[in-house]
């Protein structure tokens, strides 16, 4: 369960936030009203509020997809997830065809998710933060068990993630894990530090990587996808939207949001073009994956918002039973 004290504050902290932007004037009409008639106006959702699936299903959906059999004329599976750090569920409204999400869905499935451990309106058991939402998705279990309820949080090796156990178990022989946020697993109370470690120790064929900001990480991912022996399981995290959320307000209404989910959008497309272009794609079973860990309420998240709360899976393979 999310820590009682910190589940005050993250309430607190929005509705300061909230009363904050009445006297600054930087709520943009951030309201609830608003942001469900614009999450409902993104067509290519195959759900709804109430269906929104938890976003632990993306740990089922990258070990089933590397556990299935290969399809006939398929030589080696590939996983490559594409983090959008802090965009929100309605800025979908936002897509463009030349964007990554559009690639994607074209190709497979959108669906509505949600973080903070149980679905809107119940009260969210864990922070809507960044290192809960990410480690939920690669460990497939909510703060509650793990004991990551909020960023700042060493998690336990009882609670490894998919790049380990994964290359660890031989399903795969290499994975990467690509960021810019120290609170990964670079600052001594990051959230993977310890891992790290781990995998270091054992001589896993486990790459974290570091870079200085979301140019940097994309270099990275492009190094990596771009040779003839890519890793197969790349976990990647862009900090467009969640840096310019805090500046100025995740408001979609907010014209530095807008650009800011461009660039992400540019970027991720960039990178499924170059997963495309590579030789051996004919070849390979790829499971590409867009995804957010939390939202944002005016220039706040960790809160109990549906602002915050809900996120998105788009995946180039359907995610839904039809």
């Amino acid at each position: 369960m999310l820590n009682g004290f910190w589940h005050v504050i993250a309430w607190f902290a929005t509705f300061g936030c909230f009363v904050a932007g009445i006297f600054t004037g930087t709520n943009n009409m951030d309201f609830t009203a608003n942001y469900k008639k614009n999450v409902k106006s993104v067509e290519i959702y195959e759900n709804d509020f109430d269906s929104a699936l938890p976003q632990t299903d993306i740990y089922k959906l990258i070990n089933n997809h590397v556990n299935s059999p290969l399809p006939e004329g398929k030589t080696a599976k590939k996983v490559i997830v594409i983090g959008y750090d802090g965009c929100r569920a309605d800025n979908l409204a936002m897509c463009e065809d030349d964007g990554g999400i559009m690639m994607l869905q074209k190709e497979g499935s959108a669906v509505l998710s949600y973080c903070g451990g149980v679905n809107y309106p119940q009260i969210n058991k864990q922070d809507t933060s960044t290192a809960p939402g990410w480690c939920s998705m690669l460990i497939g279990k909510w703060a509650g068990e793990i004991g990551v309820t909020g960023n700042g949080m060493p998690k336990s090796n009882d609670y490894l993630t998919l790049l380990t156990t994964l290359v660890e178990d031989e399903k795969i022989d290499s994975s990467a894990f690509y960021v810019s946020w120290g609170g990964h697993f670079v600052d001594d109370d990051s959230t993977y530090i310890n891992e790290r470690h781990y995998v270091e120790e054992k001589g896993l064929n486990v790459n974290m990587l570091r870079a200085d900001d979301d140019n940097g990480t994309k270099k990275n991912v492009l190094d990596d996808v771009t040779k003839a022996d890519c890793s197969d399981f790349i976990f990647s995290i862009f900090e467009y939207c969640d840096h310019t959320g805090h500046d100025s307000g995740f408001c979609m209404n907010n014209p530095e949001i807008v650009k800011a989910f461009a660039d992400q959008e540019e970027t991720a497309a960039e990178v499924i073009n170059a997963v495309k272009a590579r030789e051996t794609y004919d070849e390979e079973d790829w499971l590409i994956i867009i995804t957010s860990d939390h939202g944002g309420y005016n220039s706040w998240h960790g809160g109990p918002t549906m602002q915050e709360r809900y996120t998105f899976i788009v995946a180039n393979k359907e995610l839904v039973e039809k």
